[in-house]
């Protein structure tokens, strides 16, 4: 696809979506839920520093755009599980990859960091 096509109107639908795969919240929901279903609780234990607010939003973000379903089981009280869709498994997939790239150039990034900021401004 090429995003250029129409001057502004697919990059800005484009730039949204991205927007939100792009959120750090995002990524680590996505790669929480990417061995299988979780409860709230499991999900904001594996989401360092994400305030249950943030994550009730991320989740509801995620369920608005078809990336994870929420299903609620039948119990006193109700059971609450989010689970990746197939679209949220695809952009789990492409996920995955970027993190493997991160942490394959962590060691090389660091190092330009420091000579960079060792040149000063």
């Amino acid at each position: 696809m090429d995003v250029t096509a129409k001057p502004g109107g697919d990059c800005r639908a484009v730039g949204e979506i991205l927007s939100r795969v792009g959120d750090k919240w995002t990524i680590q929901v996505v790669v929480a839920l990417r061995a299988g279903p979780r409860r709230f609780n499991a999900i904001k234990r594996d989401v360092n520093g994400i305030s249950q607010q943030m994550l009730t939003r991320t989740l509801k973000a995620l369920e608005r755009d078809g990336m994870v379903a929420r299903t609620v089981r039948p119990s006193t009280p109700p059971q609450v599980e989010y689970d990746l869709t197939p679209l949220g498994h695809s952009l789990s997939a492409t996920v995955h990859q970027l993190a493997e790239w991160a942490a394959r150039h962590r060691a090389e990034i660091e190092g330009h960091r420091l000579r960079h900021d060792a040149a000063g401004p």
